[in-house]
């Protein structure tokens, strides 16, 4: 399927995204896990915790930096989505949401980035 150049633009963030954390030791468990409640762009492993991570990029600041595009609403979907996606389990992991941002050239990892 073809894709529009902001899709393409994306995947290109998410694959940095991903290279940055496998380099700093994550291990990919899956990517673009998309359910009714949302989408989550990859989900990983860091040690015993499962890591829930968005991946925000802007090309320019004029809207503001991509940390600052994760608005309430969807950090209440990132939310659901996980809820979703640890009905799989039996006993849950510890689990966090981390945060990519993308800014121009500029990665910047954060952790924690929001409580569950």
């Amino acid at each position: 399927m073809p894709q529009t150049p902001q899709q393409r633009l994306g995947r290109f963030g998410e694959d940095r995204a991903l290279a940055h954390l496998s380099a700093a030791g994550l291990v990919l468990v899956e990517r673009n896990f998309l359910c009714k409640v949302g989408e989550i762009d990859l989900i990983m492993q860091h040690g015993a915790h499962l890591v829930f991570v968005e991946v925000r990029r802007r090309a320019l600041g004029r809207f503001g930096d991509a940390a600052a595009s994760v608005t309430p609403a969807k950090q209440r979907r990132l939310v659901h989505a996980a809820q979703f996606y640890l009905l799989r389990y039996r006993q849950p992991p510890p689990c966090r949401f981390d945060l990519v941002a993308i800014d121009g050239e500029k990665l910047s990892w954060i952790q924690n980035a929001l409580e569950m």
